[in-house]
C-alpha cells in the first residue's frame, strides 16, 4: 500500500517555492536507487525509522500544518548522509531550507532518545559468551567483550572560544568514545567530550569505566593510548618474545574492528566526515548529531544491513604510546596479561 507523504509546510508559500512541489509525495513512487543515493538507505529501513520515531515526531510538530514524520525522516537522512542543507535537498522532498533544519533537529532529538534502546553493553552470561566466541574467531584473542577507541569529529569553533575543544592537532572537535563488538555493532557511544581531552581522561570520566571496572570476566581491547587494566588489555610496547609478538598481532587485528566501524560510519554519514567540511553547530548539538548517527548505524545493522559496506580504506593512524608514570602501573593487570600470553599465544 502506498504511503502518502503530505507536503504541508507553510514555509513553501513564504519562500515562493510551492509551485515546484506536489501536494502529496508518494514514497512508494520513488525509485529505490533514488532513496539510496539521496537518503543513504533502502525503502524498508526508511519505513522502519518512520514507525519507531512517529510518536516522538508528531509530539514535536503539533501545529495545524505540521510536516509529516515521513518527510522529517527523509530530510534528516538527507542531511546526515550529505552534510548539507542545500536547496536541492529540500527541493527533492519539497520543503524549505529552514524547514530542513527544523526537521533535522526533531529527528536528532528523537534518535537520541532511542540511544539506550539501540546502544547497550550487555554483561549477562549468554551475551558475554557470544562476544568471546565471535571475537576469538577474528584473530584468536580470547575473552574480548569489545574493542575501544576515542575518535574526533570536527566542529566549528564554539562562540565562547572554549579552548577545551581544541584537540592535539589544533582544530576544534568533539571526542567520541566508542566500543563495538566483532560485527561492528556499537555497544557504547559517549559523544559529548571536548576534543582537547586525552583519551585516558575521557575514559577515566566516562560511564564506561564505572560500568566495567568491577568486571570479573573478560576485557576490552584498547590501543597504546590507554593504560593497561585488568578489564582493558593493551599491546606490549616492546615485544621481546614470539609469544608477545603473536599477542600484539592478534590484538591489532581484533582492535582494528573499531577503526573500521567508525570509518564506515563517517563514510555513510558524511556530515561527520571532516574532509568534506565540519559540523556548523555548538558542541552540544554536534554531539547529539553524532549520537543520532551512531543510533542509525546500530539500527541499520540490526535490520540486516552490512556495517562495513561503505567503509573507506584510509590508512590507519598509528597511536602514540601512553607515557605512564610508575605509580599508575597496575601490577595485577600486568600479571593477568603475562598469564594470558603464556596460556593462549605460546
Amino acid at each position: 500500500m502506498a504511503i502518502p507523504i503530505a507536503i504541508l509546510d507553510c514555509d513553501l508559500l513564504l519562500h515562493g517555492r510551492g509551485h515546484k512541489t506536489l501536494d502529496r509525495f508518494d514514497l512508494d513512487s520513488v525509485p529505490d536507487n533514488l532513496l539510496l543515493t539521496q537518503f543513504g538507505f533502502p525503502r524498508e529501513f526508511i519505513l522502519y525509522l518512520v514507525e519507531i520515531l512517529r510518536e516522538a515526531l508528531c509530539r514535536r510538530t503539533q501545529r495545524s500544518r505540521a510536516i509529516s514524520p515521513e518527510v522529517q525522516v527523509l530530510a534528516a537522512l538527507g542531511f546526515y548522509t550529505s552534510g548539507s542543507f542545500q536547496t536541492s535537498m529540500g527541493d527533492t522532498i519539497g520543503i524549505s531550507q529552514a524547514s530542513m533544519s527544523r526537521c533535522v533537529s526533531n529527528v536528532t532529538r528523537a534518535l537520541v532518545e532511542k540511544a539506550p534502546t539501540f546502544i547497550t553493553l550487555n554483561r549477562d552470561p549468554s551475551s558475554t559468551e557470544q562476544s568471546f566466541q565471535e571475537f576469538q574467531r577474528v584473530a584468536g584473542f580470547p575473552g574480548v567483550l569489545g574493542v575501544l577507541d576515542c575518535v574526533q569529529v570536527t566542529i566549528k569553533a564554539p562562540n565562547s572560544e572554549d579552548s577545551s575543544y581544541v584537540n592535539k592537532k589544533g582544530f576544534h572537535s568533539v571526542g567520541c568514545q566508542l566500543v563495538c563488538d566483532a560485527r561492528g555493532l556499537l555497544l557504547s557511544a559517549e559523544t559529548h567530550w571536548p576534543g582537547g581531552l586525552r583519551d585516558t581522561e575521557v575514559l577515566e570520566r566516562s560511564a564506561l569505566q564505572k560500568h566495567l571496572q568491577d568486571a570479573e570476566e573478560g576485557w576490552l581491547l584498547g590501543d597504546r593510548r590507554y593504560p593497561l587494566r585488568k578489564w582493558l588489555m593493551t599491546p606490549m610496547d616492546c615485544p621481546e618474545s614470539p609469544e608477545e609478538l603473536q599477542y600484539n598481532l592478534a590484538h591489532t587485528a581484533t582492535h582494528e574492528i573499531v577503526d573500521r566501524t567508525f570509518r564506515a560510519i563517517q563514510t555513510r554519514f558524511r556530515c561527520l566526515d571532516g574532509t568534506k567540511g565540519y559540523l556548523q553547530y555548538s558542541p552540544e548539538r554536534s554531539s547529539s548529531i553524532l549520537l543520532a548517527c551512531c543510533v542509525l548505524h546500530n539500527a541499520s545493522l540490526q535490520s540486516g544491513l552490512d556495517a562495513w559496506t561503505l567503509e573507506r580504506t584510509d590508512p590507519l593512524e598509528q597511536p602514540e604510546s601512553l607515557e605512564q608514570r610508575p605509580e599508575d602501573r597496575d601490577s595485577l593487570a600486568e600479571e593477568l596479561r603475562k598469564d594470558l600470553i603464556l596460556k593462549h599465544f605460546s
